[in-house]
């Protein structure tokens, strides 16, 4: 199965070659408990720095030192999965910095537009589910395809944009023009969308990979989820400003 099944790095195949046999399989109940587990913790991270944010402490740098660390431990990761246990709460923490680092400004400029965000993510994320389960939409190759090309151009361009502010350029996706807004636009579409591809290899590995594997599945759907909020979020600002 080609890696390119997916675009979620947790759900690649190779985090689900079954080299040991286990009794215990992965199961969903399972994977939503470790998930809402690990959204508690990024939530309780998150809060903690809008706290300090509040109380006049300098956060400057608590967003970008949380998206190195997810980084590292995504790499890590990678090519240790049997470390899940571990690496995946790590990755929460880390995402929970980054969260209260970048929308502590939002907060603090315009107060309920985290709330907002978080409501809109759920929303989705519940949406996408339905449609999927109902089989409104039905994950086809050509759908796959056409999801994992778009979410990996629009990471290439968001990395080349990252690299490019650290020589002081500014790349046009973090402004407020029709341009950066359709941007923002499209990403949070292909966010979304990307939960198909999720529920989908969830689906067919379910009640047959090992136990442990919930840990990567559950890693797989907190990287859907905390990047749809972050693109809800920016594209809220961005409207504020514009209007």
């Amino acid at each position: 199965m080609s890696f390119l099944k997916t675009n979620n790095p947790a759900f690649a195949p190779y985090f689900w070659e079954q080299k040991n046999v286990s009794q215990k399989k992965m199961t969903v109940s399972g994977i939503i408990t470790k998930t809402f587990l690990m959204l508690f913790i990024t939530t309780g991270i998150t809060v903690f720095v809008w706290k300090l944010y509040s109380n006049g402490v300098n956060i400057k740098w608590f967003a970008t030192g949380g998206v190195l660390a997810a980084i590292v431990i995504s790499i890590v990761l990678s090519v240790r999965q049997n470390w899940a246990h571990i690496l995946v709460p790590l990755y929460a923490i880390a995402k929970g910095f980054f969260l209260g680092g970048f929308t502590s400004y939002i907060k603090a400029q315009y107060p309920e537009m985290p709330y907002q965000a978080v409501g809109v993510t759920l929303v989705t994320f519940f949406t996408i589910l339905m449609l999927y389960q109902t089989r409104i939409i039905v994950v086809t190759k050509k759908l796959r395809s056409v999801i994992i090309t778009v979410c990996s151009t629009i990471f290439l361009v968001y990395l080349i944009s990252w690299i490019l502010s650290f020589f002081g350029i500014r790349s046009f996706i973090w402004g407020t023009s029709w341009l950066a807004i359709s941007f923002n636009i499209v990403a949070a579409t292909f966010a979304a969308l990307s939960f198909l591809l999720d529920f989908d290899f969830i689906e067919r590995y379910k009640n047959k990979a090992p136990k442990y594997k919930e840990w990567m599945a559950c890693y797989g759907l907190l990287v859907t989820i905390i990047w749809l909020y972050v693109e809800v979020l920016r594209l809220m600002k961005k409207l504020a400003i514009k209007f």
